[in-house]
């Protein structure tokens, strides 16, 4: 039988395919900003990173974001280029729900709480699939790959790390997780989620499901 009794999902790049550069180009055709002006001001100035760690919360941050676009960026002006960059994975979210039917499940991202609260409308496959185990790393003060941040989500859950098996596409971050006594892959794709999936009887086959 297999001793784990929580399994944890990435969302960007595991859960639905993400494209930045989408979301660059939509922000702007709003703002009238160059993209490489956007990547700068936002992503590598550390601003994102920030909101990700809960430095912000969402009303600062969105004030913040538009201050730095130097355009009054409106809520759904950001959710809608947000959505915009990501495309859903069926094939892995079936292998979620199987998953659910075995142990619990949980989402890990790293993201701030403007995510959180929108995320119904970003990805609406994602509140009914892991309710209220629906974690963005803002909510910890901490970010993926800090080994701390998978113990405090194991212990809200009311499981050991140990218990807990991770996925992430970031190696960096299934580093973390493992370091923590989470037991981890690195996605690369459904089947070799599945296998993995599989190995820890948390499906009943190799194979993706249906």
């Amino acid at each position: 039988m297999s001793q784990v009794k929580l399994a944890i999902f990435d969302m960007d790049d595991v859960l639905c395919i993400y494209n930045r550069a989408a979301r660059i180009d939509a922000l702007a055709a709003l703002s009238g900003r160059p993209a490489d002006y956007i990547l700068s001001a936002i992503w590598e100035s550390g601003f994102e990173a920030r909101s990700d760690a809960g430095d912000f919360d969402s009303a600062r941050y969105l004030a913040g974001f538009g201050a730095r676009l130097g355009y009054p960026l409106t809520r759904a002006d950001w959710v809608n280029a947000r959505r915009l960059a990501m495309r859903p994975c069926p094939e892995v979210l079936a292998m979620v729900e199987a998953v659910k039917t075995r142990v619990p499940v949980a989402l890990l991202t790293n993201n701030g709480f403007l995510v959180a609260e929108e995320i119904g409308t970003l990805f609406p496959a994602l509140p009914a699939l892991f309710g209220e185990r629906l974690f963005v790393s803002a909510m910890f003060g901490l970010k993926k790959p800090d080994p701390e941040i998978y113990r405090a989500l194991a212990a809200r859950v009311g499981v050991a790390p140990r218990e807990a098996f991770f996925v992430d596409d970031k190696p960096r971050n299934v580093r973390g997780a493992e370091l923590a006594g989470l037991t981890g892959h690195v996605f690369g794709s459904p089947q070799g989620l599945a296998t993995a999936l599989a190995r820890h009887g948390l499906i009943d086959s190799a194979l993706p499901p249906p």
